[in-house]
């Protein structure tokens, strides 16, 4: 069996088109369908669908899909293991990340990442949406929230603190709330599905129903919108960090901290084995972000830049 023809198949199976498949592979569309047919001639059965209008798989297709991940990822580890793993990573690595951490983190460090693999090619996606890797072809995605997901690997990249806040010109008009219960007298600026608000105090946990005037879905959006003095919020460091640092944004109930177990992590499909393409990534980012971000050490006064990695 030609592994080249599994990749290719693994790759029309993601982009559900044979033209743009052969293309990322170097090879036109005729090819590419001449390769599908040898496949499938080796394996005696139909594993696409093909019309006019679209393409999908047969469920012969579905039912090889996985197998052919597997084998693909073994092929990658192999390389990978030969001469006492001093090949480096080459090939397509397609990433997933949340639109906010992407342009604020992954874009100023990507030039390095490029630069110490350079057989390596990038795709990344930046969207909010939660997306099905395996549906969706990626290698590797980063996410900010809880994984629920037990097909999937989770690696930590950094943590993620989060913290309430509010603008200068905000907490001079309406004051400072003395603890908790009080911000049911202000107004609360919530990321949508996330207006349940807890903290830690002396007397245990307390949750607020966080309300206001203004939401949004975007933690940007959130956070321009608590700059602009429209009132308080939580928002992550790693969003907020540098207009803390700056005294742009203040940070409220301090005494009170959110309760919270977030972090930053690198999730891949469990089904497959750790390509080097995946480690080299997971290993580079969680080195240049590390226990204690540069965004959470610029909060403390341990670096003097706010421009992000070097």
């Amino acid at each position: 069996m030609n592994i080249q023809h599994l990749q290719l198949f693994l790759r029309v199976a993601a982009l559900q088109n044979i033209s743009a498949a052969g293309r990322e592979m170097g090879m036109s569309a005729a090819v590419a369908s001449a390769q599908l047919h040898r496949l499938e001639r080796d394996l005696g059965v139909r594993l696409i669908h093909r019309t006019t209008r679209q393409l999908s798989l047969t469920a012969d297709g579905l039912a090889f899909l996985p197998h052919a991940e597997d084998v693909i990822a073994s092929v990658e580890a192999a390389k990978a293991a030969v001469g006492s793993g001093e090949r480096r990573p080459t090939g397509l690595l397609r990433v997933s990340a949340p639109a906010s951490f992407g342009r604020m983190h992954l874009m100023p460090a990507m030039s390095d990442f490029m630069a110490t693999y350079p057989e390596l090619r990038v795709d990344l996606r930046l969207s909010d949406s939660l997306i099905d890797l395996v549906e969706g072809g990626f290698d590797v995605a980063v996410r900010n929230a809880e994984l629920r997901d037990s097909t999937l690997v989770a690696r930590r990249l950094a943590p993620d603190r989060r913290v309430l806040c509010a603008a200068p010109r905000y907490i001079e008009r309406h004051g400072q709330p003395a603890n908790p219960e009080e911000l049911a007298q202000h107004q609360c600026i919530t990321l949508s599905g996330l207006e349940s608000w807890q903290f830690d105090s002396s007397k245990g946990v307390v949750s607020v129903k966080a309300r206001g005037r203004f939401s949004a879905d975007n933690g940007e959006a959130v956070r321009d919108a608590c700059l602009a003095g429209m009132g308080i919020t939580i928002n992550s460091t790693w969003s907020a960090g540098r207009w803390l640092a700056s005294g742009d944004l203040l940070e409220v109930l301090p005494d009170f901290p959110l309760l919270q177990e977030s972090a930053i992590w690198a999730v891949y499909p469990s089904s497959r084995l750790l390509a080097p393409k995946v480690r080299a990534f997971i290993d580079f980012f969680s080195a240049c972000f590390g226990d204690t971000p540069y965004w959470d050490a610029e909060m403390s006064g341990l670096k003097g830049s706010m421009e992000g990695p070097a």
